[in-house]
């Protein structure tokens, strides 16, 4: 099963929101610190939040999310993209 990863950074409102939204559906994922490691620094630094999509050792990164979505649309959101 593809795991899904939070690219996010510590104080930035949009990266909570999505991250409330996927502990309120109980979704299975990973969180990682943008600023924690030099080269998702270098690849996201303006763009978090961002979802990626591992699945042996393959790696998609996921369109962005609206933030306006709520958590029930997000969910089928995920589904469509292969995260479920």
């Amino acid at each position: 099963m593809a795991e899904l990863v939070l690219v996010t950074r510590q104080g930035c409102c949009l990266c909570e929101g999505l991250e409330e939204k996927l502990r309120e559906l109980a979704w299975p994922f990973r969180r990682l610190d943008v600023d924690g490691d030099p080269a998702l620094r270098a690849r996201f630094d303006l763009e978090v939040p961002v979802l990626l999509l591992r699945d042996g050792g393959q790696e998609r990164v996921l369109p962005r999310v609206s933030p306006r979505l709520a958590a029930a649309q997000l969910r089928t959101w995920l589904e469509q993209q292969g995260a479920g």
